[in-house]
């Protein structure tokens, strides 16, 4: 039990430094541990400090600990670890309240406060996802391996918003989450956001895809949707927080995102690589002239409408989105709805420059067909190897999260091009891979000169998934869509 109370020493000093457990209520949280890992003694262990290790690692010492003394087993670990690290933590409301005493100087170091503070609590698995493999491709399309979560393929979880028995809370993203024992949320923090003048809230994801990944979520548990009053919310988003971008799933199964029945919007600190793409065509609208439009250079079907007048831009955005649902042209395939339903939505995203709003919308369809039965408009059969999964709002703007099984499965056919061996009957789906790969290297080549061939095989694959999603093959199609709409060219 010593060592017990060792790792429970450290990591109360450890809160005390960066959880903002105060002196006063040491005693007090150091028996919660003890509680919460089911000690039932307790023994001061002398040089037992805290120096300097992250709030994972001490959790890991803690929990380890216990399995070796049979308080536990190591598949309980993960569960008594969120409950030792909550007993550690500011409540909800200290969280919000300090999260807007720094707001009220900058939003950007009130970000970086909580982000910080739900890593340090172990919400934020940010161990485990810097080891996520991740490189940019020649193409500038952003390809990553994800460890850390397994890989989701089940479109009927999205649509119930992978809801669990007993209904409470309603989804996995509802607002009752803040502490729930039964779905490890007991270190989860949200503060309070006003969107469109109603109620919603701001978290990080715990296994967040890129830097300081978090998510806006409707207080109110409602289906996802858009329609003109987003681009308002997403526009007052990054009004408050100018440092950060913010955009919305396209609202449909197959193309949205994993939790459809609960209205949010993902975003954080990074700048994705559609956000970045230049203009391949100009447009423009004889009603809204001081609204830049334009068809971006882009694998998808992406377009940006930028400007100053909050509503001069809503109203041009609403006018795509509104054209766009209605448009159909059977021999493109695209079909907008039918008697199963809508298959035709947009996926809107918003930075905020020295521009103005710059509101990129990427149009989405999740029609299906006998050849293509996962989406005609969806990664094809033959780069499902590499990605099955729904592309998202994240990989529809170039930021490509792979499961994590290929970090072994790509490493055992690099072995094979490397040694010039056949694949393995076990590795036959990679054959393309494998061949495409392969061709790409010299002679003779090293592990490493492999290894570079792979990440420019992978990267594109990616751009052909991505192109896959187009709507519109070429430029000049997407502009003839706007041109429809009222648009013409600059």
């Amino acid at each position: 039990m010593d060592r017990i109370s060792a790792a429970v020493d450290r990591l109360v000093a450890y809160a005390e430094e960066n959880l903002g457990l105060d002196a006063r209520n040491a005693v007090y949280a150091r028996n919660a541990v003890l509680d919460a890992v089911g000690a039932e003694t307790y023994a001061k262990e002398e040089g037992a400090v805290y120096g300097g290790e992250s709030g994972a690692q001490l959790l890991s010492e803690l929990t380890q600990a216990c399995v070796q003394e049979g308080l536990f087993t190591a598949q309980e670990a993960e569960g008594i670890a969120d409950r030792a690290a909550a007993a550690l933590m500011l409540s909800p409301k200290e969280v919000e309240e300090e999260f807007f005493r720094r707001a009220a100087r900058s939003s950007a170091e009130a970000t970086d406060w909580f982000y910080r503070y739900c890593v340090a609590c172990d919400y934020v698995k940010k161990e485990k996802l810097d080891k996520n493999p991740r490189f940019t491709a020649k193409n500038g399309l952003i390809v990553t391996i994800n460890k850390a979560k397994p890989e989701f393929r089940d479109p009927k979880k999205a649509a119930s918003g992978n809801s669990t028995k007993g209904g409470y809370p309603k989804c996995t993203i509802c607002r009752e989450n803040e502490g729930f024992g039964g779905r490890q949320k007991r270190t989860l923090r949200t503060v309070g956001l006003k969107l469109g003048g109603q109620d919603w809230f701001w978290q990080y994801s715990p296994y967040g895809y890129f830097y300081q990944h978090g998510i806006a979520v409707n207080c109110e548990h409602t289906p996802m949707h858009v329609d003109k009053s987003t681009f308002y919310r997403l526009m007052d988003f990054v009004d408050l927080f100018p440092h950060y971008f913010i955009g919305c799933n396209a609202a449909l199964p197959l193309i949205g995102g994993s939790v459809l029945a609960h209205d949010h919007y993902q975003g954080g600190g990074e700048t994705l690589p559609l956000q970045t793409a230049k203009i391949a065509i100009g447009l423009k609208h004889e009603k809204y002239p001081d609204v830049e439009i334009g068809v971006c250079d882009w694998f998808g079907t992406a377009l940006r409408v930028t400007g100053v007048d909050r509503d001069c831009v809503a109203a041009v955005c609403d006018i795509i989105r509104k054209g766009w649902t209605e448009y159909g042209d059977r021999e493109r395939g695209i079909i907008p709805y039918d008697a199963n339903g809508v298959h035709s939505a947009i996926s809107p995203t918003v930075v905020k420059t020295a521009r103005g709003y710059e509101m990129t919308i990427i149009l989405r369809n999740n029609i299906t067909s006998e050849q293509y039965p996962d989406g005609v408009f969806h990664a094809h059969p033959e780069f499902h190897v590499i990605k099955k999964e729904s592309i998202g709002l994240i990989e529809a703007q170039g930021l490509f999260i792979l499961p994590g099984r290929l970090e072994e499965q790509l490493r055992q056919v690099e072995e094979c091009i490397a040694a010039d061996r056949t694949l393995p009957k076990e590795l036959s789906d990679f054959s393309m891979v494998y061949e495409e790969t392969r061709a790409l290297c010299p002679a003779r080549p090293s592990a490493e000169q492999v290894s570079q061939a792979m990440k420019e095989e992978l990267g594109s694959v990616c751009e052909r998934i991505l192109k896959n999603t187009a709507v519109f093959k070429t430029y000049r199609e997407t502009a003839e869509f706007m041109k429809g709409l009222g648009f013409e060219n600059v």
